[in-house]
């Protein structure tokens, strides 16, 4: 029976005597520097609803977002598909996670998700993209019998222990060591790898098709070329797909782009939550899945107290019917499409605008040293003190004064990455370009209020070194 008395939990009651206090209750009870860093950015909003591609604040003021929750959101927020199958599963109060049963969900979702990847026949459900890529690791290093697995420069693939072991970024590395003894190549250094697998311990290659840190593909020929290499040396080729993967680079897959390439591992994890319950999934070659679970008293040799929980496998079905039903990859195709030639365009337009790039709606927009001395003069003021700091100066006018969520691709980076929910369409389209256009025109022509926030960012760096 509800208990509607005062004992009772009443999560809108609880929101509305308590919400006002999110960023002291952080600040006490969680990661301190994560509201200090909005507060220094001017971050730190309040928003009191979303859905697809916008969120509002209290005052009804709408946001763009092109971030997507690190691309979380693939569909928007609040997808009422999603949201129905969720009350649904809920609704039907199944048995789940018994353990010793065999529920029809998880086999429903292992079978929609292979429909998309034919050379594949498993899949392991787990929680998250870190948790798909330890799968992987672990899974090629027995299926092989080898312990080494190489990675990429620049790569990122998470921040547990055995992730962190193939993260290409020193500043998530540090203070962490051992790690496992793995070993990185730069992207698209065919000699490299055929160097490290000529020692004959490596166990597989994992790389993501296009890097998240700076929005970096992989060379034209790359991938089935590594892949034809690390099968001669009897090794595995384990595609990272847990952002690039589900529609985000105009494919279902990012590998696809390259004719021929069938990764005998493949992880996936955010836009396959719907952005509402956490799951991750690691598909793979019936003979690696057989090596691992050989036998019966190996039936739990690699499991996840969560994985293949009802929510997430529910909202997992939802995520590739609405995918299928308003045809999401294709859009993200054509609106990536769109937003990257209307960005492009503007290249001669910015001396401080060098590059966009990018495929379906994963596009980078890079910066670089400009001719004008004047302007020559404050970039290097701001690469002194930190390189970054110029997209920094350009992410926060976004949201400030034209309500746009974006993020810098990496640290050290001067890179925006747009990772946009993949149902945004022209409309979008039109006013990142606009609002961006007016942020560069300011730059340009010395806009007092971003080169001032540009010292202040300045002086917060060298406080913090």
């Amino acid at each position: 029976m509800k208990d509607d008395g005062p004992a009772g939990f009443d999560l809108a009651r609880l929101l509305a005597e308590r919400g006002a206090e999110r960023y002291e209750l952080h600040t006490r009870h969680l990661n301190h520097q994560l509201p200090r860093m909005l507060r220094t950015l001017g971050f730190d909003k309040v928003y009191e609803r979303a859905e697809g591609a916008y969120f509002w604040d209290a005052d009804g003021n709408d946001y763009l977002d092109m971030l997507a929750g690190f691309g979380v959101m693939g569909l928007g927020r609040h997808h009422p598909v999603v949201r129905k199958a969720l009350h649904d599963v809920l609704d039907a109060s199944l048995a789940d996670l018994t353990r010793f049963d065999c529920q029809p969900l998880p086999g429903l979702l292992a079978e929609r998700l292979l429909a998309h990847s034919p050379h594949l026949d498993r899949v392991f459900f787990g929680n998250s993209g870190t948790e798909a890529v330890e799968t992987a690791l672990k899974f090629a290093r027995y299926a092989t019998g080898r312990r080494r697995i190489l990675y990429c420069t620049h790569a990122f693939h998470g921040l547990t222990t055995g992730s962190l072991s193939v993260n290409g970024e020193s500043g998530f590395r540090d203070g962490f060591a051992p790690l496992l003894p793995d070993t990185e190549i730069a992207l698209g250094d065919l000699d490299a790898l055929r160097r490290e697998l000529k020692r004959g311990d490596v166990a597989g290659l994992v790389v993501e098709p296009i890097q998240g840190k700076g929005v970096l593909a992989a060379p034209p020929g790359f991938l089935r070329a590594a892949q034809e290499l690390l099968h001669r040396h009897k090794a595995v080729l384990i595609a990272d797909e847990v952002q690039t993967g589900l529609g985000r680079t105009g494919d279902f897959y990012a590998y696809q782009h390259e004719e021929g390439v069938e990764p005998d591992l493949v992880c996936v994890a955010k836009a396959l939550s719907g952005g509402y319950v956490p799951v991750g999934a690691t598909l793979g070659k019936d003979w690696i899945f057989k090596r691992v679970y050989s036998s019966m008293d190996r039936v739990l040799v690699h499991s996840a107290s969560f994985g293949s929980n009802a929510q997430a496998m529910a909202a997992g079905l939802a995520v590739l019917a609405v995918m299928e039903d308003e045809e999401t990859v294709a859009n993200a195709r054509r609106t990536g499409d769109l937003l990257r030639e209307r960005l492009a365009a503007l290249v001669g337009r910015y001396e401080l605008l060098h590059e966009v790039r990018g495929r379906g709606l994963m596009i980078g927009i890079e910066f670089g040293r400009p001719s004008s001395l004047k302007l020559r003069s404050r970039w290097t003021m701001l690469q002194a003190a930190r390189k970054g700091l110029f997209a920094q100066m350009v992410v926060v006018p976004l949201l400030q004064r034209h309500r746009i969520l974006t993020q810098v691709s990496g640290d050290h980076l001067e890179v925006i990455k747009l990772i946009p929910p993949l149902v945004i369409g022209e409309r979008e389209v039109d006013r990142f370009v606009t609002a961006f256009s007016a942020v560069m025109d300011d730059a340009h022509d010395g806009g007092g209020l971003m080169w001032d926030f540009g010292r202040t960012l300045v002086k917060q760096a060298v406080a913090n070194r």
